[in-house]
């Protein structure tokens, strides 16, 4: 093993020593090089006053070298923020700034420690970071029934990871915790859990209230308790998309200082939050008491950044950063809020109008970009279909009878139509 894999991995043991043991064997191997092409150029990069040849970019008059087509549309940045490389763990002011903005919205937060958050291609990459470094052949990895497909291919198939499911909802139609609290418990043979916590859920547009979190919270908590080492993830994709009285924070505040076989990971960005989906800047975020530990794992997470992209896409890094610093950042987000929140609204009233009988009911939704209909004597996938085919509308056909509806994408005054047309297939093909 590298001698700074061994470095990284004897400080783990020394100051987090479950955090070690979660770690997968890729996670173990895996370091950053201190003494490679990167690290040799950003000493150059301070101290090379007169010439600089070392990294693989192009310079003329001073700076990075550019084709005025590009940079036309690009007239309002300074080409060295968008032409170089960013540094494999995000630029620094990018990460401070999410920092900031994680800690003014999650005040559970205060007083926790945590690392700057690094910079992701987006949030699959956050999670597939978090398979690299935990997930080995066999390990569970802990979703509700109700979940993202991707998860599959990032856990199970890349990295050979269990798939454990449990019922999202409860009979009450409720966050499942004592479901989740027994699939953990189910682990202590082996001894290591990851649980993902996807609130806003995608496809049914659910977040638990503040109830439900502390029952979340404690059903980690029961699975340290007995042994259990848990990667608990929170995949806040849609955070801030809260349109009632659920919780309006990431549960990582509470899982950040919970036991010492908890390691709390948030896996965020900009994608979904502020609008900007094709810029595929995300973050992933450590809590743990030891700074050398929180040091550690950046140190890895850097070496699978490296091993894999390199670094993220420095343009859009600079655009998000832009819009952070902002006067006008958080009454525009504001502005986009409610919007989202309208259409939520009406889709609900719309549900609840009676106006479409008994032939199918929905999940509860609350928040994110999403809700899902339960549908009653026909398979979703007919209707899917009937709807594209007859009607030239899209919808995603999870299972037998759940069909995710996108209200997010729909404009206001086209939801009653967009809902009176799927009643209508759906009574087509009920007959």
């Amino acid at each position: 093993m590298n001698p700074l894999a061994q470095q990284l991995n004897e400080t783990l043991k020394a100051e987090s020593p479950n955090v070690y043991d979660m770690l997968s064997a890729l996670g173990k191997a895996i370091y950053f090089p201190k003494e490679g092409i990167l690290s040799q150029s950003a000493e150059a990069k301070a101290k090379a006053k007169k010439f600089n040849a070392t990294i693989g970019i192009a310079i003329e008059n001073g700076q990075p070298m550019h084709l005025k087509v590009i940079q036309d549309t690009l007239s309002s940045y300074d080409p060295k923020d968008i032409y170089e490389y960013a540094p494999p763990a995000g630029k620094p002011e990018l990460r401070s700034a999410w920092r900031t903005k994680m800690v003014k919205e999650n005040p559970s937060l205060e007083g926790k420690k945590f690392s700057n958050p690094v910079a992701t291609n987006a949030l699959t990459h956050g999670l597939s970071i978090v398979a690299d470094l935990f997930a080995d052949v066999g390990d569970a990895v802990i979703i509700p029934n109700k979940n993202w497909e991707n998860y599959e291919l990032t856990f199970n198939i890349r990295r050979g990871a269990e798939i454990v499911e449990y019922p999202l909802y409860n009979e009450d139609y409720r966050f499942n915790s004592a479901g989740l609290r027994e699939a953990l418990l189910a682990q202590k043979d082996k001894g290591k859990a990851i649980v993902i916590l996807n609130f806003p859920n995608n496809p049914t547009g659910y977040s638990p209230g503040p109830k439900e979190g502390d029952e979340i919270v404690a059903a980690i908590r029961d699975a340290a308790e007995a042994g259990i080492n848990v990667v608990a993830v929170t995949d806040d994709a849609y955070f801030g998309l809260f349109f009632e009285d659920s919780l309006h924070e990431s549960l990582f505040g509470k899982l950040a200082d919970l036991h010492p076989r908890v390691l709390a990971v948030k896996v965020d960005g900009a994608t979904k939050e502020e609008y900007v989906w094709g810029f595929r800047v995300g973050f992933i975020t450590y809590a743990n008491p030891s700074d050398k530990a929180l040091a550690a794992l950046e140190q890895k997470t850097m070496g699978i950044i490296r091993a894999t992209i390199s670094s993220g896409p420095h343009p859009s890094q600079t655009f998000v950063l832009h819009a952070l610093k902002s006067a006008e950042f958080d009454e525009q987000k504001a502005e986009k809020y409610e919007v989202m929140k309208k259409r939520a609204n009406k889709v609900k009233d719309l549900l609840d109008s009676g106006r479409y009988g008994d032939v199918w009911s929905y999940y509860p939704f609350n928040s994110g970009y999403f809700m899902c209909l339960k549908l009653k004597g026909v398979s979703a996938e007919e209707v899917r279909m009937r709807l594209l085919d007859e009607y030239g509308i899209g919808t995603i056909a999870l299972g037998e009878t759940d069909l995710r509806v996108a209200f997010s994408c729909i404009e206001e005054p086209n939801l009653e139509e967009l809902f009176d047309t799927i009643y209508k297939a759906v009574t087509e093909l009920i007959g």
